[in-house]
């Protein structure tokens, strides 16, 4: 889950309280929501329950009327804690809270007599584990809109930063598999370079693959080719852009970047704090130097160096134009 900050915390609440998220099966998933312990506890006793969705103000979850919990709900005035349980992506360890909520009503689910989706209403702001489990999908969402078309250069930093397990991958075109290695992805899209020839794969439908690690994921991202351009020096290799379909971008995808963009930002955000530490003038109580006596003129020392050091060129390289087995 990482490390997430009181304050990051709070900007989560604040902004998403009023989002219902639904429980789809990929929601699930990228949550780690254990299905099997989420319970209703009312009056010492508990109902397992499914959650249908939730905000920062409620949730909905389905559950059988026929098992007493009708009776337990008036006996306590509507009032009733929802147990939640998810796994915990970095140790594999469930974590486990309440949220204490107020029934506020029910109806039937799906046409059935025994099963109902109530309503229930959080009586207070959730346990930050909540916030933080739904935050960073919300978070995710938005910035995948708002910043679909930054990319990232896919360099051994951002790989590491990334937990890509490789620049190079593979793109499927019609089925086949082709070598590629990654030179830039964003929310929208992704730039690679492979063997081929341009014309034959533009406007070609196309998923590209991507290896993750911590923990081990892979997603397939279906899209099409939209344009290419030539490598310089190698005829054999080009350099395509896929445009991914946006309407199924897999969500744990959506998070690894927004979680990477998120850390560049603090990054930048660090940086700028620092420089301005150095460049803040000292206070109007800092005391004043003492003025020193003129150094005495010393002889010219003969052969004098003079000359200016010339300023070390930066430049390399993000990708590399070597596919190994390229024959195949």
């Amino acid at each position: 889950m990482g490390i997430v900050t009181g304050q990051k915390i709070t900007v989560y609440y604040e902004r998403f309280k009023a989002i219902d998220v639904t429980f789809t099966k990929e929601i699930i998933q990228v949550t780690g929501l254990i299905t099997n312990q989420v319970y209703l506890k009312c009056v010492g006793d508990f109902w397992p329950c499914v959650i249908y969705s939730s905000s920062f103000q409620g949730a909905r979850i389905v559950a059988n009327i026929k098992s007493g919990i009708l009776q337990k709900l008036e006996q306590a005035n509507n009032m009733v804690s929802l147990r939640l349980c998810f796994k915990n992506p970095d140790t594999g360890n469930p974590v486990t809270f309440f949220v204490t909520t107020k029934s506020i009503g029910y109806v039937p689910y799906g046409g059935s007599k025994d099963a109902a989706l109530f309503t229930l209403q959080f009586t207070q702001r959730p346990p930050d584990d909540l916030i933080e489990i739904m935050g960073r999908i919300l978070d995710a969402n938005v910035n995948s809109a708002k910043r679909r078309e930054e990319r990232i250069g896919i360099t051994p930093d951002s790989a590491r930063k990334l937990n890509l397990l490789s620049k190079e991958s593979a793109v499927f075109i019609q089925g086949v598999p082709r070598r590629c290695i990654l030179r830039d992805i964003s929310f929208s899209g992704a730039k690679l370079i492979m063997m081929g020839v341009a014309k034959f794969l533009v406007e070609k439908d196309a998923a590209l693959r991507m290896d993750f690690d911590d923990p081990r994921e892979s997603f397939l991202l279906k899209g099409k080719f939209i344009r290419s351009e030539a490598v310089e020096g190698r005829k054999d290799l080009v350099a395509v852009a896929v445009l991914f379909d946006e309407t199924i971008i897999p969500m744990g995808y959506k998070i690894r970047l927004n979680d990477f963009l998120t850390q560049v930002r603090a990054g930048e955000r660090g940086t700028e704090e620092e420089a301005a530490q150095v460049r803040k003038p000292a206070g109007p109580q800092a005391a004043a130097p003492k003025p020193e006596p003129p150094p005495k003129p010393e002889p010219p020392e003969e052969n004098a160096a003079a000359g200016e050091e010339q300023g070390a060129a930066v430049g390399s390289a993000d990708f590399s134009l070597d596919i190994p087995g390229s024959s195949g």
